[in-house]
């Protein structure tokens, strides 16, 4: 199983956009996606205020940004180890 972050906050369309895409791609039991608003965070604030959505990868270095569609989300979730 994957585990992931959506660097996110309330009100960002483009974050809803993102978990759209997620919803399309995903199937159960693949991963487990927390949506993680960072305004409660200042390092997040710092690193991804200006990014948002942005999905990480949470145990690790690798990182998707805004834009991106479904088969780019599929090249990531392939590049990332299964644990």
């Amino acid at each position: 199983m994957l585990y992931l972050d959506l660097m996110t906050t309330e009100g960002c369309h483009l974050c809803d956009e993102a978990v759209v895409v997620l919803q399309q791609v995903l199937v159960a039991g693949q991963a487990e996606v927390d949506l993680v608003d960072i305004v409660y965070d200042p390092k997040l604030m710092d690193a991804y205020a200006e990014r948002i959505p942005v999905l990480v990868e949470r145990d690790g270095d690798r990182e998707l940004g805004w834009p991106f569609d479904a088969q780019q989300l599929r090249q990531f979730l392939e590049t990332l180890p299964q644990r």
